[in-house]
C-alpha cells in the first residue's frame, strides 16, 4: 500500500479546495452573466467559497508531560527546518495549552496570555478579543534558531506561593499527590503563561491546519474551555503514551476525564504508543523487539478498552532524526510514515466528504433555481411567440385589442401584489418567532437554573439533574424551531401552489432545515461537560472561578449552535423569497416584452415576422444556456471527488516533502 505523509496528504487537500473554488467561482460567475443567480443562491455560493477558502483542520496533541508530544509535532510538521522548533528537552517543556495556526491580518507572531488572567472572570474566548492584553513576540520564519528560541518561551515558569498557587488552580488541598513540590523559599513552580496563540506562515497552517498542543492533566483540567470547547472541536485528537511507562495513572485520568467522553464525537482519536526506541535492544532480535511492542499496544488497548489497530506504535524522536538525516532505513523503523499516512486519511478523507457533501447540496440549489427561471422564460417565449402567430393576417383593431388585454393582465397582475404581501407578512411574522426563540435571551433563560447551580458555593451534589434539565430545556428550543418551520413550509407549499396554478408559477417551496444535528450538537456539548460531574472533579467544580469559566464556555457553545441553526433559517427564508421575486421579475419583464411587440407590429416600426424570428433566436439561446448549464454543474460534481493517490509518496526527507525551505 502507498504511503503518504501528512504534509503531502494536506497539500493535496488544499490543491483540491482550491480547485473547487475556482470552479464553483467560474459557475457563478457565468450565471450572473445569464442573470440566473438569485440573492439567496449568490449567497450559499459566497458561503461555500469562503468555507472553501478558510476551512480549518484542527489536530489536538493531548498527553502528560514527558510523553514526546512535542517532538512528534516537531517530526510531522517542522522536520524541513533540520533541527526541533518546538521545545522537546527532558521534563516539562510545553507549560501552557498552546495553538499554532495562521491569520494574514495578523504578522508572524508568539502572542502569550500571562497565568494572572486565571484571576478574572473572562474566558479564553473573550481574552482572545482582547489582543492588548497579550505579550507579543515577533517571529522571523525563515530563521530556524530564532524560530526555536521564541518557541521556548511556552516553556517559562513562575516561583509564586501555596495561596497564588491554589488561587490560580495548581494546588489542590484535597489531591495532595498532585501538587508540585515546595522549594526551601515556599514557593512552588506554575507556568507563566496561561495560553498561546503561534502565528506563522508555515505552508500548512496557511492552507488551513490548526495544531492543537496540550500539556498535562493538570493544565487540561483547569481549562474547561479546552475540553468543552477546543478538543471536541478537533477533527483529529492524538494521545501520547510513552511505550517504557505504559498507561499511568495520570494517563487514565486524562483519558477517562477528557477523551473517553468523546468516543461519540464526529472526530478521530489516535492512541500513540510513542518512544518505542526504548524497547531497541541490542541484545533482542528484531523479532523480540516487534513481539515486545505488540505486547505493549496489546495492553494499552486494553487499559484503554480500545481494539489494538487503535493504539499506533512510533518513536517521534528517531523519526525526526531520520527526516533531519534522510536516513529512510531509520525512519521506516521509527513507523512515524504509516502514523502519518493514518493521521491523514482520517482526518483528511471526513473533512474532504462533509465539503464534497455540501458543495453537492449548493450546486443542486442554485442548479435548481437557475433551471427554473430557464422554464419560464423559454414558456414565457412560447406564449408570446403563440399569440403572435394568432395576429397573422388581423386588422389593427384586433391588434389594439389584444395590447388592451395585455395592459389589463398586467394591471391585474400588479394588482395581486397585495395578496403577496398578506402572505410574507405571515411569514416574517413566524420567521420572528423563530429568532426569539433562538436569540441571546432564549438562551439565558433556559442556562439560568443551571448557572445558579454551578455557582452555589461549595460542592455541587445535583450538577447532573441540573445539566440535564438545561439540555432538555434547549433541545425543546430546537424541536419548537422545527415545529415553526413546519408551519412556515406548510403555508409556502399552500401560496406556492395557489399563485402556480393563476399564474402559471412553477414555484418549489425548498426544504426546510433538518435542527436534528443541531439537536445532536447540543448533546455533544453536554456530554462534553458532563465528564465533570465525576468524583475526581468535586472540589475542582467548587472553586468560584472554575464554574464561572465553565457557565462562560457552556453559554459561548450554545450561543455558537443556535447562531448557525438561526443562519440556515434565515438562509432558507432567502431562498423561499428569492425564487417568487425571480418569477415576479420575469413575468413582469414577460409583460413589457409582449406589449413592445405589440406596439412595434402598431407602429410598423417592426415587422411580425421579424419579432417571431427574434423569439426563435432567443429559443435557441435558452437551449444553448440550458446545455451549458447542465455540462457545467456535471463538470463541477465530477471533479468533487477527490482523487486518490496512485503512486507511493516520495521519500520523506526529499526536497519536495520538507514542509518549509530550510533557512538558508
Amino acid at each position: 500500500m502507498a504511503i503518504t505523509t501528512f504534509n503531502q496528504q494536506f497539500d493535496q487537500h488544499h490543491t483540491w479546495r482550491n480547485g473547487m473554488a475556482q470552479r464553483l467561482r467560474a459557475l457563478a460567475d457565468w450565471l450572473k452573466e445569464q442573470d440566473l443567480l438569485d440573492d439567496a443562491a449568490s449567497e450559499r455560493v459566497q458561503q461555500l467559497l469562503e468555507q472553501l477558502r478558510s476551512d480549518k483542520v484542527m489536530v489536538a496533541f493531548v498527553a502528560e508531560f514527558s510523553r514526546g508530544k512535542s517532538e512528534l509535532i516537531n517530526a510531522v510538521f517542522f522536520a524541513g527546518y533540520g533541527r526541533r522548533i518546538m521545545p522537546a528537552s527532558a521534563g516539562r517543556t510545553t507549560m501552557c495549552p498552546t495553538e499554532l495556526g495562521w491569520d494574514p491580518d495578523v504578522p508572524p507572531c508568539l502572542r502569550l496570555l500571562p497565568i494572572e488572567t486565571r484571576l478574572e472572570p473572562q474566558s479564553l474566548i473573550d481574552w482572545r478579543m482582547a489582543p492588548e492584553k497579550w505579550t507579543r513576540v515577533d517571529l522571523d520564519v525563515n530563521n530556524a534558531d530564532q524560530l526555536a528560541s521564541v518557541m521556548e518561551k511556552v516553556s517559562e515558569t513562575l516561583r509564586v506561593s501555596v495561596d497564588e498557587a491554589r488561587a490560580l488552580g495548581f494546588w489542590h488541598d484535597e489531591r495532595p499527590e498532585d501538587n508540585p513540590p515546595i522549594n526551601a523559599s515556599g514557593e512552588v513552580e506554575v507556568p507563566r503563561w496561561r495560553h498561546a496563540l503561534i502565528n506563522m506562515a508555515h505552508p500548512l497552517l496557511k492552507q488551513g491546519l490548526v495544531v492543537l498542543d496540550t500539556p498535562g492533566l493538570n493544565a487540561i483540567g483547569a481549562e474547561p474551555e479546552l475540553t468543552v470547547s477546543l478538543i471536541p472541536q478537533a477533527q483529529a485528537v492524538v494521545f501520547i503514551l510513552a511505550a517504557d511507562t505504559g498507561v499511568t495513572k495520570s494517563d487514565q485520568a486524562i483519558w477517562r476525564e477528557h477523551l473517553a467522553p468523546m468516543a461519540t464525537g464526529s472526530g478521530s482519536r489516535f492512541v500513540v504508543l510513542n518512544k518505542i526506541d526504548t524497547l531497541w535492544d541490542a541484545l533482542s532480535t528484531p523479532a523480540q523487539i516487534d513481539s515486545q511492542i505488540a505486547r505493549q499496544r496489546a495492553l494499552t488497548a486494553e487499559t484503554l478498552a480500545l481494539q489494538s489497530d487503535q493504539v499506533i506504535a512510533i518513536s517521534a524522536q528517531k523519526g525526526l532524526l531520520a527526516k533531519v538525516r534522510g536516513d529512510e532505513a531509520l525512519l521506516a523503523e521509527s513507523r512515524l510514515p504509516q502514523f502519518e499516512d493514518l493521521l491523514g486519511k482520517q482526518v483528511l478523507s471526513g473533512r474532504e466528504a462533509m465539503l464534497e457533501q455540501t458543495l453537492r447540496i449548493v450546486v443542486d440549489n442554485v442548479h435548481s433555481a437557475s433551471a427554473r427561471v430557464l422554464g419560464v422564460r423559454r414558456r414565457e417565449l412560447a406564449e408570446q411567440k403563440q399569440e403572435l402567430q394568432g395576429l397573422r393576417g388581423k386588422n389593427q383593431a384586433v391588434i389594439r385589442q389584444m395590447r388592451l388585454r395585455i395592459d389589463m393582465e398586467k394591471s391585474e397582475f400588479d394588482r395581486s401584489g397585495a395578496s403577496l404581501q398578506a402572505v410574507r407578512s405571515v411569514h416574517m411574522k413566524l420567521l420572528r418567532e423563530v429568532i426569539k426563540l433562538l436569540g441571546t435571551s432564549s438562551i439565558k433563560k433556559e442556562l439560568a437554573g443551571l448557572s445558579v447551580a454551578l455557582r452555589e458555593p461549595g460542592i455541587k451534589f445535583g450538577l447532573k439533574k441540573a445539566y440535564g434539565q438545561a439540555f432538555d430545556n434547549l433541545r425543546n428550543i430546537i424541536r419548537q424551531v422545527q415545529s415553526l418551520e413546519t408551519e412556515i413550509q406548510s403555508m409556502l407549499n399552500g401560496a406556492f401552489r395557489q399563485l402556480n396554478t393563476e399564474y402559471g408559477f412553477s414555484l418549489q417551496p425548498p426544504s426546510a432545515p433538518d435542527m436534528t444535528r443541531f439537536e445532536e450538537d447540543l448533546s455533544a456539548v453536554e456530554r462534553s461537560h458532563l465528564q465533570y460531574l465525576g468524583v475526581g472533579n468535586l472540589f475542582q467544580l467548587a472553586r468560584p472561578e472554575f464554574t464561572e469559566k465553565l457557565v462562560r464556555a457552556l453559554a459561548a457553545r450554545v450561543r455558537s449552535i443556535f447562531e448557525t441553526a438561526l443562519g440556515e433559517i434565515e438562509l432558507w427564508n432567502k431562498t423561499s423569497s428569492s425564487q417568487l421575486d425571480a418569477q415576479l421579475r420575469e413575468r413582469r419583464r414577460a409583460y413589457n416584452r409582449r406589449m413592445e411587440a405589440i406596439t412595434r407590429i402598431q407602429d410598423a416600426a417592426g415587422s411580425l415576422d421579424q419579432r417571431l424570428l427574434e423569439i426563435d433566436e432567443q429559443e435557441a439561446q435558452l437551449a444553448d444556456t440550458a446545455v451549458a448549464l447542465e455540462r457545467q454543474v456535471r463538470e463541477l460534481l465530477v471533479s468533487a471527488v477527490m482523487p486518490q493517490p496512485a503512486q507511493a509518496a516520495a521519500p520523506a526527507h526529499s526536497p519536495e516533502m520538507l514542509a518549509v525551505p530550510l533557512p538558508a
